[in-house]
């Protein structure tokens, strides 16, 4: 079963940096795609930014465009999301997906895996 394990949530200031890491293990043999999203209590989970294994298409939400770089690092199995110009409205649950390619890459349902997630918490 493939496993994500997040990192590199934590506490900063508005203005600041974080930068989140994924790590995937086991059979990963069947991603194509790895993703982050984030979720607010009492709110649906919502789409970050997308990163392609093969190809390396990137896709980001409107509301990272310019702050949020999402890159990967094949030989790790891993996938990065370097967060600049953080505003306490970044402050949420981050979440790492992984899955497939030929699905929507914006919704939740075409990710068959997740991480347990990294909180980010941006004071004012």
């Amino acid at each position: 079963q493939v496993q994500l394990a997040e990192s590199g949530g934590g506490l900063v200031q508005a203005g600041g940096s974080l930068r989140l890491s994924c790590v995937a293990s086991g059979p990963t043999f069947d991603i194509n795609r790895t993703a982050w999203f984030r979720q607010t209590p009492g709110k649906e989970r919502e789409f970050v930014a997308a990163i392609a294994w093969r190809g390396g298409t990137l896709l980001y939400a409107d509301f990272v465009k310019g702050r949020f770089t999402i890159s990967r690092d094949n030989a790790k199995n891993a996938v990065y999301l370097q967060m600049n110009t953080l505003k306490p409205g970044d402050t949420a649950d981050y979440f790492c997906a992984a899955g497939p390619a030929g699905r929507l890459p914006f919704l939740t349902r075409s990710y068959p895996h997740w991480g347990q997630g990294t909180q980010v918490t941006v004071s004012s």
